[in-house]
């Protein structure tokens, strides 16, 4: 028996009729395409992973490529473990170039062979560094015993996080470093940091050795490239408040202490960095996250910056930010981020953190995602990643809703939306968050609208009106692309197959089509200047809606 299916469109808006008919209220969003806000700056086209060895891997280049594509603006990749002593193996949390060993007679050799192969694929998918200077080689450091760490077992912060014993010797392997890169690459539009979270044991050293470490390894850089852009230090969360006191003290060294390297007052500071996570955690049975601890440090690093008067304009770049602190690890409280409530998270916490910047009047350069994908690991294992095995995960296509906005930011407002207040102090766990942002340029008009609870619990779906008006055209085409459970999600597919460790090829491929992000047209009703459209929006679901004349 054949069964008839109905148009995406005729589906939606019998599901509005019997919600209405149900008394449910639907939450109205309406878009002002005459009242613009300023050009919309692409901030989430940053992303960075402990681990560059797998930068050069095949579904590593693979996945840089997808980044690349989505969207005009450039994307910048940040990797730990640069400088790092070892074989070029990677494991969780690990990576290894083995750039720096000495001869017997403690003479340099260096070694650009594996540096060579991460910025090769960086440059081949044109993708641009945000070069991490870091960390300490083994023959500089001054406790290389023990130097490998095994996570997840025993100490992560091995030898290669103490601070060099010779500091001459350490600005020399960055001076030849930068100086290769410099011959070997077209390094215009990079960018330069100084080490990883040096507020906690990342770094072995007081804070005062940090900006020791910051003056010579800026000069170094600097020696080289003399327009470099150099920044840091990439401290941890600074709701914390020992690390909103380092990233003070920074601050004011960069600005008004004495360098180390050059015995002149401040340092070079062209964008500040610092690390907002949430904190989810398992709860009766369900995740619940927490994206008001994350905006809660960007809040108050932003407050921090904006209260000197040297660095208020200074360009921000949130280095890692994320739901939470570790990509590598696993656990019942990370169960959210093989599904859509992993994308819809970002997609909340992206557009808070445009509000804060412009709550205080910040200049907000950028937002780091720290998940790019892991090798030799199951599929869907449970790790923060973009992809598994050579599958986008539903939060890559978020990211490529993301990239479909441009032009200037117009005016939404919505009436299932939560004050930004609110979600910084409290997090979403009462009404959820139905809200929206939007973009218009020339003859087009893009909307993201999300659905966001920190509770990962079932719930009816919120019935959307979305309004667009002031529309220059009558005749409008408009499509949806979607992630929700069941869009744009191959974790739903591999679940529905049986969660397959070894697909078939045709597995592989279906797993491949399922996650795409894909369009479906969309008849608006038209009145007078103004495009209405009515659809059911899951909840922890992502559409963007997208019309054009």
């Amino acid at each position: 028996m054949s069964v008839l299916k109905l148009p995406a469109f005729v589906v939606s808006v019998l599901m509005i009729a019997a919600s209405a008919a149900n008394g449910a209220t639907p939450v109205i969003i309406h878009v002002d395409a005459s009242k613009t806000e300023g050009p919309y700056t692409p901030v989430w086209n940053y992303f960075g992973a402990d681990e560059p060895n797998y930068i050069y891997a095949p579904n590593g280049e693979k996945l840089l490529r997808e980044l690349s594509a989505l969207g005009p603006a450039p994307v910048y990749f940040r990797t730990h473990n640069l400088l790092t002593t070892g074989d070029g193996s990677g494991s969780l949390k690990w990576g290894s170039t083995n750039a720096y060993r000495e001869a017997p007679d403690g003479s340099p050799i260096y070694d650009w062979t594996i540096t060579d192969r991460i910025f090769d694929a960086l440059q081949g998918a044109h993708v641009r560094p945000l070069v991490e200077v870091g960390f300490m080689p083994e023959a500089l450091s001054t406790h290389p015993e023990p130097y490998r760490h095994n996570f997840p077992n025993g100490n992560v912060f091995t030898g290669w996080s103490y601070p060099p014993k010779d500091y001459a010797k350490w600005s020399a392997l960055v001076t030849a470093w930068v100086r290769h890169l410099h011959q070997r690459y077209d390094v215009s539009g990079w960018l330069w940091e100084v080490w990883n979270e040096p507020d906690i044991p990342y770094w072995h050293g007081t804070a005062e050795e940090y900006d020791r470490l910051y003056d010579v390894t800026a000069a170094a850089i600097r020696s080289e490239l003399s327009d470099a852009k150099i920044g840091g230090p990439e401290s941890t969360g600074p709701a914390n408040d020992q690390a909103a006191a380092f990233l003070h003290q920074f601050l004011e060294h960069c600005a008004h202490g004495t360098n180390a390297a050059t015995s002149k007052t401040g340092a070079p500071l062209d964008f500040i960095s610092f690390h907002p996570k949430g904190s989810p955690k398992f709860i009766d049975g369900h995740v619940r996250m927490n994206v008001g601890a994350q905006l809660r440090s960007v809040e108050r690093g932003m407050q921090i910056v904006a209260s000197f008067p040297e660095w208020r304009s200074t360009p921000i770049i949130l280095g890692e930010s994320d739901p939470e602190g570790c990509a590598g690890c696993k656990g019942e409280q990370n169960g959210y981020r093989n599904g859509a409530l992993y994308g819809v998270s970002v997609a909340e916490a992206i557009a808070r953190t445009y509000e804060l910047a412009r709550k205080e009047n910040v200049h907000l350069q950028g937002a780091v995602t720290w998940a790019f994908e892991f090798e030799d690991q199951p599929y869907f294992a449970g790790f923060r990643e973009l992809a598994t095995n050579g599958i986008d995960k539903p939060v890559l296509n978020v990211f490529r809703m993301l990239g479909i906005l441009g032009g200037d930011w117009i005016s939404v407002t919505s009436s299932g939306a939560q004050s930004l207040g609110n979600v910084v102090a409290n997090s979403v766990t009462a009404s959820p968050d139905v809200n929206a942002m939007a973009t218009r340029r020339n003859r087009e008009v893009d909307v993201l609208v999300w659905n966001y609870h920190d509770d990962d619990l079932p719930s009816d779906p919120a019935q959307v009106q979305l309004a667009i008006g002031n529309l220059p055209a009558r005749k409008i085409h408009a499509e949806i692309f979607r992630m929700d459970t069941n869009h744009g999600n191959s974790f739903t597919v591999w679940k529905e197959m049986g969660s397959p460790q070894t697909p078939t090829a045709d597995q592989q491929k279906q797993l491949q089509l399922s996650s795409r992000l894909v369009a479906t047209p969309e008849k608006p009703a038209i009145t007078d200047s103004t495009a209405t459209l009515n659809f059911p929006l899951p909840r922890q679901g992502v559409y963007l809606v997208r019309l054009k004349w």
